[in-house]
């Protein structure tokens, strides 16, 4: 059993840089979100969701700012499961050291999903 319990490890999820715009009134700007995702990172957060590239032009800007910025932690965008925002999360954190893209897809999808996914990570090595 304590063996078992060595194993497990907490992963923290922090969506703050991108529910926290969610507020009617709430925005950030780019550097006050590269400035929470510094502290973020300093608290110990390992995954930090930086927002949804495929939003807007701004929310993609800022989410290359902290991939580029944050060394720890895993920097993370949010995508929907369609090629384009896949796509646009994939190069907003493409400079990240450790970088993930946050998605959902019903299980009937998945298949498909998943062969869009290996697609664009194909032709973006290329």
């Amino acid at each position: 059993m304590q063996q078992e319990i060595q194993n497990n490890k907490l992963i923290i999820f922090d969506t703050t840089l991108r529910d926290g715009e969610q507020s009617p009134g709430a925005s950030m700007t780019q550097e006050e979100k590269l400035r929470i995702a510094r502290q973020l990172e300093k608290l110990g957060v390992d995954v930090i969701e930086a927002g949804f590239a495929a939003a807007s032009p701004g929310d993609f800007n800022s989410i290359s700012a902290v991939a580029k910025n944050i060394k720890e932690s895993t920097v993370c965008s949010l995508a929907r499961a369609v090629e384009n925002d896949i796509r646009k999360a994939g190069e907003a954190i493409q400079h990240a050291k450790k970088g993930r893209i946050h998605t959902s897809i019903l299980s009937l999808r998945l298949a498909k999903f998943i062969w869009k996914i290996n697609s664009v990570c194909q032709k973006m090595k290329s």
